[in-house]
């Protein structure tokens, strides 16, 4: 086993697609993008579900922001163009009130990474970020100094939960033997001890289904 490291969704997703990748973990939402071309794996379970949420965070010291819509005109940070908790959700509640960001936010920046849209928030860097809950639930548990310059101001309804997926071409067999390991990971001392340090659960085989809210916003974002 090699574990290979990128610093987007889209280097993950290419080298999948080139072959050079068996498996990843991915957002919901380049998986239902490149569906054709990808086989579910497995579904992380956080707090005993297959399922997650996006927050709309603050800095800890603006207690006035209670929406989204209080941001107008501020500057916003969001993950990676092809995160679902940290861009797709917030361009499509934008969308839902028939606003658009380059003209609703001063300026918006992509940070790369949910742990830096805190950090930018936390500083003041921005204004307001949209992050994955799992990773800011986390990071409040394992580095609390960090989250607590920030305030949850929304959370967003619950999507399927960032999945473990193969390439299509992938051998059965192999296929298979990973996909066993990660459903039973829960069941021995090594593999819970690794879970406690993810802060999940977990894993189920999951069903693609779990991610149509995601396609439906991603249609609906797309469109537009």
């Amino acid at each position: 086993m090699q574990f290979v490291q990128r610093g987007s969704y889209r280097d993950v997703v290419g080298l999948l697609q080139q072959g050079r990748l068996d498996f990843a973990w991915l957002c919901g939402y380049p998986f239902v993008r490149n569906e054709r071309q990808l086989r579910l794996l497995a579904v992380p379970l956080y707090l005993g579900e297959p399922l997650y949420r996006s927050y709309l965070i603050v800095p800890a010291v603006d207690r006035a922001t209670a929406s989204l819509l209080d941001l107008r005109g501020k500057v916003f940070a969001f993950s990676d163009p092809d995160s679902n908790s940290g861009h797709l959700f917030p361009l499509y509640s934008l969308l839902k009130m028939r606003e658009a960001p380059n003209t609703f936010f001063s300026r918006t920046f992509f940070t790369w990474g949910h742990r830096k849209v805190v950090d930018a928030v936390s500083v003041g860097l921005a204004q307001g970020g949209a992050v994955d809950g799992y990773v800011w639930d986390t990071l409040a548990l394992l580095h609390p100094h960090l989250t607590a310059r920030t305030r949850i101001v929304e959370r967003s309804p619950q999507f399927g939960f960032p999945p473990f997926v193969a390439r299509a071409s992938v051998p059965g067999a192999d296929f298979n033997a990973m996909q066993a390991v990660l459903l039973a990971m829960a069941d021995g001392d090594a593999g819970r001890a690794l879970l406690r340090r993810l802060n999940l659960d977990g894993f189920a085989a999951g069903h693609p289904g779990l991610f149509d809210g995601v396609r439906a916003m991603s249609r609906l974002v797309d469109a537009a």
